[in-house]
């Protein structure tokens, strides 16, 4: 059984690095295993550098747009919260208990495709007026909460 502190890497397996530029005896002195004069003998090009031609960075175009106020709707229509039982209330939580929402989403509207048949308490941040009417006509209600605010990030 080997005992974790006294492990070691396999003879050979670990070099000393090579200390470059220090004299002649070392094997990598005086031009330290630059050769001799030219760009590549020289500190001076970067990573990204192509040689003076125009970068790949500045080729590619720019596109799109990134807007940090988005939100996230997710659409129900009226027409399938007919799954629901009679008298029951409709939240975002329940339409993903039942899998009509699935992903990630700010708000919730409901929308009025569909013909509902029972009295459901809905509760959304946005109706159309058709779905508004819709569930109203059925017996049920439609409760509007609050639009959550998001922070730009």
């Amino acid at each position: 059984m080997d005992i974790l502190s006294k492990l070691k890497p396999p003879a050979g397996a670990v070099r000393e690095h090579m200390r470059v530029g220090r004299g002649i005896g070392s094997g990598k002195g005086k031009t330290a295993g630059r050769g001799q004069k030219g760009q590549r003998a020289r500190n001076s090009n970067r990573l990204s550098f192509e040689g003076g031609q125009m970068p790949m960075q500045r080729r590619i175009p720019k596109r799109g747009f990134r807007n940090p106020f988005e939100k996230n709707v997710a659409n129900v229509n009226v027409g399938d919260l007919d799954v629901f039982s009679a008298g029951a209330e409709v939240t975002l939580e329940a339409l993903r208990a039942e899998r009509l929402v699935r992903g990630a989403c700010d708000l919730l509207k409901v929308l009025g495709d569909g013909e509902l048949s029972k009295a459901l308490t809905v509760v959304a941040q946005a109706f159309s007026q058709s779905a508004r009417e819709k569930i109203e006509r059925a017996g049920g209600k439609a409760v509007v909460l609050a639009t959550p605010t998001k922070a730009a990030g």
